[in-house]
């Protein structure tokens, strides 16, 4: 079901319950302090995907390695910025601001523009549901065989596993009722980084440390393409693409409470994104795999450190992947019960609660059936972030701010937004060019319902 385009006149938050739609009033009900919003922010962009980043420097090297990571952090950081500040701009204009494709539409002024970030949440969304599920799968799969390595379950089992599991706790009704969920996603994510460092520091001084080469391929055009699906799964790492709805559960007034998230973010991405790529690709260099935690348990021989802290790692991952999956579903669900639910009655009322488990478990269904039937994670990332996530987090947050406060042409600020607007744009055309092809040459490698994830 597609959303209808905003009203001319977008609504305003603090008008009754009649002149509201369900998807606001009860997926993005807005309750929620600023360390809320931190939770919410954290569990969006730090993810178990922190764990492909020795595979993206495999794609990049060193030097530009450590370039694309902290350039990407700094521009997503100055970018969220800008996005809470328009979000600020509006809502002191009376016009509070709850999802984003409501944002660009009312501040571009062009129906085509809400189209555009409904299409483009939408991949985001399903990519990262599937991927989420994909993942957890995974883990499950690594715990079974370390315990029954001769048992005859297939990765396909253990992703409906995991999409039953995410079918019942999908039945959480709000985006603020996962406050408390994606507090421990953050003690989690902190958690298994520094397991699987600790893992890679034992792995590369151990008398069974793996030969380290970090050379690029031989071939320029292939060195182009990796570097370009690298720096793809880089965005997709820092990506986010719901920030407007993620404020949207701050309690009215919103404003300045944002950047007070953004910080507390930030703070756990620079413990956790440089420790787990310098020390995984250190280990691994340009044999690392899509997962670290895969590398450090080869399929032939020992694990490369304790079988202990890596099934502590991978339990930890597989219950944080659950809350991404649940935060990265929001956007779905309020779409939803935008259109199937009555704002008139209650939100766990029987006209509301039937159709709300009917889509919710519908939809994970349909996540977990494409996981199981294309198990390609480290693929799936670099589409999802050249399509996705940089046109949502690195090109239309300054086109927005451009557009609302007006800098002057003669300012550094617009022209740092124009250069940063024609940059990642530019790269999301080229990664989605590389990203695209080497999806369709591992097509090559697999099957459907393939019982490994392919690289």
């Amino acid at each position: 079901m597609m959303p209808e385009p905003p009203n001319p006149q977008p609504f305003l938050d603090d008008g009754p319950d009649s002149s509201r739609d369900a998807g606001a009033v009860f997926v993005l009900e807005s309750k929620g302090q600023w360390w809320h919003a931190g939770f919410h922010l954290t569990t969006a962009i730090v993810g178990p995907t922190i764990l492909t980043l020795p595979y993206a420097f495999r794609g990049l090297g060193w030097p530009v390695g450590f370039l694309f990571l902290t350039a990407m952090g700094i521009v997503t950081f100055y970018s969220y910025y800008l996005m809470s500040k328009v979000l600020d701009h509006c809502e002191k204009a009376g016009r509070r601001h709850i999802r984003f494709r409501e944002l660009a539409a009312d501040v571009l002024g062009s129906g085509g523009m809400f189209y555009f970030v409904i299409f483009i949440q939408t991949a985001i969304n399903t990519g990262v549901g599937i991927g989420a599920i994909l993942l957890a799968g995974e883990c499950v799969k690594i715990m079974y065989t370390e315990l029954s390595p001769n048992g005859s379950l297939k990765l396909y089992h253990f992703i409906a596993m995991v999409t039953v599991v995410m079918m019942v706790i999908s039945q959480l009704p709000s985006f603020h009722s996962l406050r408390h969920i994606n507090l421990g996603s953050l003690l989690l994510s902190l958690g298994y980084s520094f397991l699987a460092v600790v893992a890679c520091i034992y792995a590369g001084t151990s008398k069974n440390a793996p030969p380290k080469d970090y050379t690029l391929d031989s071939s320029a055009s292939i060195r182009v393409f990796n570097a370009f699906t690298s720096i793809s799964i880089i965005a997709a790492i820092f990506g986010n693409g719901i920030l407007p709805e993620i404020q949207a559960t701050l309690a009215p007034p919103a404003t300045g409470k944002m950047v007070k998230g953004l910080v507390m973010c930030y703070t756990v991405i620079f413990f956790t994104f440089y420790a787990t790529a310098v020390s995984g690709y250190w280990v691994f260099g340009n044999k690392a795999s899509s997962n670290i935690l895969e590398s450090l348990m080869p399929d032939e021989g020992p694990s490369l450190a304790p079988t202990w802290v890596l099934g502590l790692a991978v339990v930890f991952v597989l219950l944080q992947l659950l809350a991404i999956g649940l935060v990265y579903s929001q956007v779905a669900y309020e779409i939803m019960e935008k259109k199937s639910a009555d704002v008139n009655q209650g939100m766990f009322s029987k006209r509301n609660l039937i159709p709300r488990i009917i889509l919710r478990s519908v939809y994970m269904i349909l996540c977990g059936f494409f996981a199981a039937m294309l198990p390609f994670f480290g693929d799936i990332s670099a589409v999802v972030g050249a399509v996705g996530f940089i046109p949502l987090d690195f090109v239309l947050p300054m086109l927005l701010y451009n557009k609302t406060h007006k800098p002057t042409k003669s300012t550094f600020t617009y022209w740092l937004n124009m250069s940063i607007m024609v940059v990642f744009t530019a790269v999301g055309l080229m990664g989605t060019f590389s990203s695209v092809r080497k999806l369709v040459l591992d097509a090559n490698k697999f099957k459907l319902f393939s019982d490994d994830v392919i690289d």
